[in-house]
């Protein structure tokens, strides 16, 4: 993986704070160098960002409040158009276009075949290290964790666990189904930032 520092260069990172796991991702993200802003209103989408976090949590709840509050089809637009985002566990389940055990979609933006609680409810949680293709041997830790079942064309598969799919790469879209901000290991976050095309 390459390397470069990000000094001298602060990237802006959006994390969607409205539900679900989005202060350790905005923690890691500001300590390798990036800076970072909540959204959590339309007002927040006002400013200049370089990438977009979608936080682990409740995909039906962080869903619900994306459209009560007004953000869906603005970043719905952005992510369209080609902002860098991150989705991790509920946020792979958002930028899924299907969702093998719900009749729901949100922003349709990934072509993959997602099932939501694959791996059980909260008893069902594990944790292995695997390799993840450009870092190499990572620490992965699955909390009611969505599984992919399948990707459609053009998707990259990054990493798998248990010979499951795990982690995917699409276009403008890093979407794993883990939890990378659990863990010290900064590499996940640092692979997204090097996606940033302002900043490599």
């Amino acid at each position: 993986m390459n390397e470069k520092s990000l000094k001298n260069k602060s990237p802006k990172i959006g994390v969607l704070a409205v539900q679900g796991a989005f202060a350790e991702h905005r923690q890691i993200l500001e300590k390798i160098g990036a800076e970072t802003f909540e959204i959590r209103q339309l007002r927040d989408l006002e400013q200049h960002f370089d990438g977009l976090v979608l936080p682990g949590g409740e995909s039906t709840v962080q869903g619900k409040l994306l459209h009560d509050l007004g953000l869906f089809e603005p970043l719905k637009n952005l992510i369209e158009k080609g902002l860098p985002t991150f989705g991790t566990c509920a946020g792979l389940i958002l930028l899924a276009n299907k969702l093998s055990n719900d009749s729901h979609t949100y922003f349709g933006a990934l072509p993959a075949t997602i099932e939501r609680n694959a791996y059980g409810r909260q008893l069902g949680s594990f944790y292995v290290e695997e390799n993840f293709e450009g870092i190499g041997k990572i620490p992965m830790t699955f909390i009611r964790a969505p599984l992919i079942q399948k990707v459609g064309e053009g998707v990259q598969v990054l990493a798998t666990a248990n010979d499951q799919i795990v982690a995917v790469r699409y276009k403008n879209q890093l979407a794993i189904s883990f939890h990378p901000e659990l863990n010290e290991d900064l590499r996940v976050h640092k692979y997204f930032l090097e996606t940033l095309p302002h900043f490599y």
